[in-house]
């Protein structure tokens, strides 16, 4: 009723936070009354309602984009995702609390950060999930890789669209080296790329020649965040990782990291921004990228690789979804990119078109305070 009333009054209806009851934690729906609402679970210690408010809309703007009449919504847990057998008992009981909900379509879930697919076994036995994306390819959960591998797929289009070549012999920095930023940085190296600097919480590693991104991956599994330390040279500030020369700059950390003091500090070499994370830009950072020309892609087309994985048949094999994945993802960002106002703006444009069809006046974009 709600959706049929926003959508003949033409105006959106505030979102709405669910506290639950068997957790410190709570569910937020971007579009109340939608007939069905999706997007992760995020487990962290300081997870606050306003974050995943934000992180709510970029799914509404994501599932939009896609052609989708789904609104967006996403979960908060407190929590530390490093305690194994707390976590283990956390996501037992919001699992069992969100049952009903998970089962009437009403919100429908899967890893955010802090959580994995293995989290949400007690779902899936409702509603199957595909099967892919409960894979592990190369050693890496396929659920991580396929939103690595949209996000690679949309800077390589905006490449071409800008210089007429691809990842060979592109530098690419990336903010937040875990689940999916390990993903991107082992599709650009598949692609021809370099990634020349990541980061984690515990700081910055460069090398102008590129990074040994296996190896960077081996540490990883044993030494978590404190992989840059493990693997030798000089770590600097996490800041820095923006003012690497890089040709693509790749968010992946929380919500507004390209600030507009950031964008500004960003090397002459980056032509193109494509976020692993959702919500990383303010408007006053968005601004100046467009000012700079650089191409800054919409977030919530670049990572929707996992959106549409979960989308896709059950029986789709690996290899199919992402097949389906760089298909979408290019068509999408090939339109976005035509926009006079850039990428974001197109991208923004046509997920708000595509609500006006079935909500009614679209919520404001994603954006950082």
């Amino acid at each position: 009723m709600q959706a049929e009333q926003a959508l003949d009054s033409g105006k959106s209806v505030e979102p709405e936070t669910l506290e639950l009851r068997s957790v410190s934690g709570f569910i937020v729906f971007d579009l109340p009354g939608a007939p069905s609402s999706a997007g992760g679970t995020r487990l962290a210690p300081g997870v606050a309602v306003a974050e995943v408010a934000l992180l709510a809309r970029a799914m509404t703007y994501k599932f939009a984009a896609l052609g989708a009449t789904v609104g967006g919504a996403k979960a908060g847990i407190v929590g530390d995702p490093a305690d194994l057998a707390g976590r283990a008992e956390l996501m037992s009981r919001y699992c069992a609390e969100i049952a009903p909900l998970a089962s009437s379509g009403r919100f429908l879930t899967g890893p955010d950060m802090g959580t994995f697919e293995e989290d949400f076994a007690p779902l899936r036995e409702s509603r199957v999930a595909p099967s892919a994306m409960s894979a592990v390819v190369g050693g890496v959960p396929f659920e991580d890789l396929v939103t690595g591998f949209g996000v690679t797929v949309a800077a390589e289009t905006a490449l071409r669209a800008r210089t007429g070549t691809g990842w060979d012999g592109r530098r690419a920095a990336i903010e937040g080296f875990g689940k999916v930023g390990g993903g991107v940085a082992r599709e650009v190296s598949h692609r021809g790329g370099r990634v020349v600097a990541i980061s984690t919480v515990a700081g910055t590693i460069a090398d102008p020649a590129g990074l040994d991104i296996d190896r960077l991956l081996a540490l990883r599994r044993e030494y978590g965040d404190g992989c840059i330390a493990q693997y030798g040279g000089a770590v600097a500030p996490v800041a820095t990782l923006f003012t690497a020369e890089a040709d693509v700059v790749v968010p992946g950390a929380r919500p507004g990291s390209i600030s507009g003091s950031v964008a500004e500090s960003l090397s002459s070499c980056v032509s193109v921004v494509a976020p692993a994370a959702n919500v990383p830009y303010t408007r006053a950072g968005a601004e100046v990228l467009r000012r700079r020309q650089i191409a800054a892609l919409p977030d919530f087309v670049c990572n929707a690789g996992a959106v549409i994985g979960y989308r896709s048949n059950p029986h789709a094999t690996p290899d199919e979804v992402l097949a389906a994945v760089q298909d979408k993802i290019t068509e999408i960002m090939r339109a976005a990119l035509s926009h006079p106002d850039g990428p974001l703006a197109g991208g923004c444009a046509r997920a708000a078109d595509f609500l006006r069809s079935w909500w009614g006046e679209p919520p404001d974009p994603p954006f950082a305070a």
